[in-house]
């Protein structure tokens, strides 16, 4: 199942994010306009914007973590409106994923997962992990990126896949 690899990957994932906020925030100051507006903008109508989909990214990371190791996850109350409030957020998501290591997914795959909103029904660990958390997960970092990269942000392929660990030959 190798959950603690997904959290990992998760985990730096988040840390890029933190890295697209940056050349936002340029992208914004160069072209003298408040960043932060960025934060309330979405590619249709009917779907998040940029801050929900960056809160909705750190939920799938921390509560991935925490089903997957039987552990409780903190709560946050969604309250974020601002550039530093997000990076915050993101922050102490990331934070929270240092504190596990392989260990803490011994045995996860005899667990299963509750699943909150159809009740009584759940999913085996392994399914959870690879059918719902990490697809959901990168749903809303794609969209997040798609977001920044849609209001003329300069975040390319290399923003979203590094870090890579490059060997020499």
């Amino acid at each position: 199942m190798d959950a603690f690899a997904a959290i990992t990957r998760m985990k730096l994932t988040l840390s890029n994010v933190t890295r697209w906020l940056d050349k936002a925030e340029a992208h914004g100051q160069a072209r003298a306009f408040d960043p932060g507006t960025l934060l309330v903008a979405r590619l249709a109508p009917d779907q998040y914007p940029l801050i929900r989909q960056i809160q909705s990214a750190c939920d799938s990371a921390k509560f991935a973590a925490a089903r997957l190791s039987g552990k409780e996850a903190p709560r946050n109350p969604d309250t974020e409106t601002t550039l530093a409030e997000i990076r915050a957020r993101i922050d102490a998501t990331v934070a929270y994923l240092e504190t596990f290591s392989e260990s803490d997914f011994a045995g996860a795959e005899k667990r299963v997962v509750p699943l909150s909103f159809m009740p009584g029904k759940g999913l085996r660990a392994k399914d959870y992990l690879w059918e719902m958390s990490v697809p959901n997960f990168f749903f809303h970092v794609s969209h997040a990126y798609a977001i920044l990269r849609h209001n003329g942000v300069d975040v390319g392929k290399a923003d979203f896949v590094a870090p890579m660990t490059i060997l020499d030959l």
